[in-house]
């Protein structure tokens, strides 16, 4: 087999491995060929309807809802491919983590990610995904439950992260996340690790 055929059938051959609805980006491809090589496949696969670019350098083997036709990814997929790319991590941002663990009810309006790669805009279709770069301090458990609660607290600032509402993470987290939060009290501002230190005299003295 000539080794151009053979490159786009190893890429065609990943990408089917890639599941459907999963954004990837072309340096997944990058051990099958050339970058050269792999970004003429992916315009080719492109052309035959196999996959779709839903952002610039961001490909996807389109899922498709048979009531409301194609399904774009989540934004958070998108902004973790694009983060991955460049060897940096994302945490969804404090307005949307408080939202996510009932801490507030106001609705971010936009899709903004810290990460620790640089900031960027993508815009996918009529949206825009914004990355904001933010130091690792506040990326801390990223990807997990707890790292949510983090991202929260920061956001929610000195005022609001109270021994109350650190009971509240509490109960959204359950005791094994919670105690992941804990473990982390080392890299947080005194204002945070004292609201938990004083959460936690509360309980031992009830």
């Amino acid at each position: 087999m000539k080794p151009i055929y053979k490159t786009a059938k190893l890429i065609r051959q990943r990408i089917e491995n890639i599941p459907v609805g999963e954004p990837f980006s072309p340096t997944l491809l990058l051990e099958c060929g050339t970058r050269a090589s792999v970004d003429q496949n992916l315009s080719r696969l492109i052309k035959a309807g196999v996959i779709e670019r839903v952002a610039r350098g961001i490909f996807v083997r389109p899922e498709i809802n048979r009531f409301v036709g194609k399904v774009m990814p989540e934004p958070l997929k998108v902004a973790e491919t694009v983060a991955k790319s460049v060897g940096a991590i994302v945490q969804v941002h404090g307005a949307e983590a408080a939202r996510c663990l009932e801490l507030t009810t106001q609705v971010p309006t936009q899709s903004v990610f810290m990460t620790s790669g640089p900031s960027k805009r993508i815009r996918m279709g009529k949206m825009e995904i914004r990355l904001q770069h933010t130091c690792q301090r506040k990326l801390m458990l990223a990807g997990r439950p707890a790292g949510l609660a983090l991202s929260a607290m920061w956001y929610l600032g000195k005022t609001e992260v109270t021994p109350t509402l650190i009971e509240k993470i509490r109960h959204k987290l359950g005791a094994k996340e919670f105690e992941i939060l804990k473990s982390a009290t080392s890299s947080m501002p005194a204002w945070m690790s004292d609201a938990i230190f004083r959460n936690e005299q509360k309980i031992t003295h009830v």
